[in-house]
């Protein structure tokens, strides 16, 4: 029942912050009878029904999870139960004393999960990219990957409501998500993308975390044509001639090999003779 569904789940980080350090982190929900009687007032509303169980079977239902979560919980997976606390900041410099405080990589007990039942989620998680809704994304990837895409509802239906009906409205379509890991065989990158009021999460979703992936894992950067087309949501695998990413400045950052300004270039270097 939904009990040992809650009980499963919570040691994957699901319904609980992840103590990243960045302020506003919210709970999110991982639904249980127990936390449904403290969710609602009304004795009516705090009863568990058999139907609400069967929602959650589907990804529906009252489950609610942030995108940091879903990412922690798949990086569990994908090392096949180890588990680390999230971090932004890597290192803390005291730039007086020249010391550097490592923060990053604060391991947790590891979860003592069964290796052939891992190797049989990522089999699966894999077929997604090789035959299921995410192949078209991942065609000619230099690299195995697993993947899964989600759809998720912004908004829910009334009594005799169609989709069609509300799908002109931009901000009441389905959200596009994509969770995956790589490389397969020994998973570096894990990630939870979610591309709001997209759609299907093989058209808009996937395609990013192919690029997230050909960027960290290949050195690709995708060609200009690429991202244009990737921003319309128009493409799955990348088109046109991708560029390497030692080749791509990053934001705010000089090109590599670009000429100085000719005010720069004009004041000589230290200690250096006119």
């Amino acid at each position: 029942g939904v009990d040992l569904i809650h009980d499963q789940l919570e040691p994957f980080g699901l319904g609980r912050k992840t103590e990243i350090d960045v302020q506003g982190e919210v709970t999110g929900d991982l639904p249980s009878t127990e936390w449904k009687r403290r969710k609602f007032k009304r004795p009516e509303q705090q009863k568990w029904y058999a139907g609400e169980t069967i929602s959650l079977g589907i990804g529906q239902g009252y489950n609610n999870f942030t995108m940091l979560q879903m990412a922690t919980a798949y990086a569990t997976i994908a090392s096949g139960g180890l588990r680390f606390k999230p971090r932004l900041v890597r290192d803390v410099e005291d730039v007086v004393r020249h010391e550097q405080r490592r923060i990053a990589s604060d391991a947790l007990p590891p979860l003592p999960l069964k290796p052939a039942d891992v190797a049989i989620i990522h089999n699966a998680m894999n077929g997604v990219t090789l035959e299921g809704t995410s192949r078209l994304a991942f065609l000619g990837a230099p690299y195995q990957s697993a993947g899964k895409t989600g759809t998720a509802q912004a908004i829910g239906l009334k009594a005799g409501e169609k989709y069609s009906s509300i799908k002109a409205d931009e901000r009441k379509r389905d959200h596009s998500l994509y969770v995956a890991f790589a490389p397969l065989d020994q998973p570096r990158v894990a990630l939870a993308l979610i591309v709001e009021n997209a759609g299907f999460g093989s058209m808009s979703a996937a395609p990013i975390a192919r690029r997230v992936f050909d960027y960290l894992l290949a050195g690709l950067y995708p060609s200009e044509e690429d991202i244009a087309k990737t921003q319309l949501g128009q493409t799955f695998a990348p088109i046109g001639t991708p560029r390497r990413a030692a080749d791509v400045p990053l934001p705010g950052t000089a090109s590599p090999g670009a000429a100085l300004p000719a005010s720069a270039a004009s004041v000589p270097a230290s200690g250096a003779s006119r």
